[in-house]
C-alpha cells in the first residue's frame, strides 16, 4: 500500500524549481563569462538552452552540476547549493567530450557508471536500449563510431535516473530517425518527473523543449516558450525568430552604448 503522504510529498518536490539562479556570475579570469543572470527552471520539465558560440552555455551547464567556481550571486540545483554532495546521484551531466572507457564494451561501459548508483542488469539494459545500441553492447567503445560513443556517454547518465540531466549538444552526429527517437525518450522521462536541460544547436530541437533560455555574450536575453519566441521574433520559423531577437539585443546594446556615451560629455562639447 502506497503511504498516504506520498502524492504530497511529490507535489512539493515537484514545486522546488530544478534550477534557480539569482544574480549568477561567473568569471574566467578577468573575464566575465556569465554576468548577473536570474531565472528558474521548472521541475519535470525539458528547458532548452540556445545561444551562439561563445554565448556561455557550457559555462552555465557546468556551473549548476557545481564544475564551475561563481563569482557571484546565487545557484541551487533541487533546492540545494549547487555542487552539494548529496546532488552528485541526483544530477547526470553528458558533456560534449563523451566520458567512456575505450577498452570496456557498451554494456560494460553504463554497467560500471550504474553500480555507482546501485543499478542492476535491467537498468543497463534499459538505458543501452533507449540510445538504440542493443545490437553493439558487447562490442568495445574503440570500435564504434563518433556518435556512437556520444551515444554510450548518454546511456552511462541515463543508466542512474537521475532527477535532473544536463545535456550538452546530446545529439550531435545522430541521424534524424534516432535523434527523433531519443526526443521521445526526453519527452517520456519528463513526463515521469525527470528535468532535462538540453543545449542544442538544432533550432527545430527548441520547439521539443517546454521552455527557452536565450543567452548572447554570457547574458540572459529571455525565458520563454517556442510559441512566445515565435511571436517576439515575428516569424514561425524559430531560427529566424531567435536571430531577430539577437538583433534587436545587439540594436538595443548599440543605442545604450551611444547614450551612456553622450552623457558622460561635459555640457557645451561638440563633436
Amino acid at each position: 500500500m502506497a503511504h498516504p503522504e506520498a502524492p504530497l510529498a511529490e507535489v512539493r518536490r515537484q514545486a522546488i524549481p530544478a534550477v534557480a539562479a539569482s544574480s549568477l556570475t561567473v568569471k574566467l579570469g578577468r573575464r566575465t563569462v556569465l554576468a548577473g543572470l536570474n531565472f528558474s527552471i521548472p521541475a519535470g520539465r525539458i528547458t532548452g538552452l540556445l545561444g551562439p558560440s561563445g554565448s556561455g552555455k557550457t559555462t552555465l551547464m557546468r556551473t549548476i552540476v557545481g564544475a564551475q567556481r561563481i563569482a557571484g550571486g546565487t545557484v541551487e540545483v533541487l533546492g540545494l547549493p549547487a555542487g552539494s554532495a548529496i546532488l552528485r546521484r541526483q544530477v547526470g551531466y553528458v558533456t560534449q567530450s563523451p566520458s567512456v572507457y575505450p577498452d570496456l564494451t557498451v554494456e560494460a561501459n553504463v554497467r560500471y557508471f550504474g553500480a555507482m548508483h546501485r543499478k542492476g542488469k535491467a537498468d543497463v539494459a534499459e538505458a543501452i536500449a533507449a540510445v538504440g545500441l542493443d545490437a553493439l553492447a558487447r562490442r568495445k567503445a574503440a570500435d564504434l563510431s563518433g556518435g556512437q560513443v556520444n551515444r554510450v556517454s548518454l546511456a552511462c547518465a541515463l543508466v542512474a535516473h537521475p532527477r535532473l540531466l544536463v545535456l550538452d549538444e546530446p545529439t550531435v552526429g545522430l541521424d534524424p530517425v534516432l535523434r527523433a527517437d531519443l526526443w521521445e525518450r526526453f519527452r517520456a522521462m519528463a513526463r515521469a518527473g525527470t528535468t532535462l536541460l538540453v543545449s542544442s544547436h538544432v533550432m527545430e530541437e527548441a520547439s521539443r523543449c517546454d521552455t527557452l533560455l536565450l543567452l548572447r555574450e554570457g547574458r540572459l536575453l529571455a525565458q520563454l516558450t517556442p510559441d512566445e519566441l515565435s511571436r517576439r521574433g515575428h516569424s514561425s520559423n524559430l531560427e529566424q525568430a531567435f536571430l531577430a531577437i539577437i538583433r534587436n539585443a545587439d540594436h538595443a546594446g548599440t543605442a545604450d552604448e551611444a547614450e551612456a556615451v553622450a552623457s558622460s560629455r561635459p555640457e557645451g562639447t561638440v563633436h
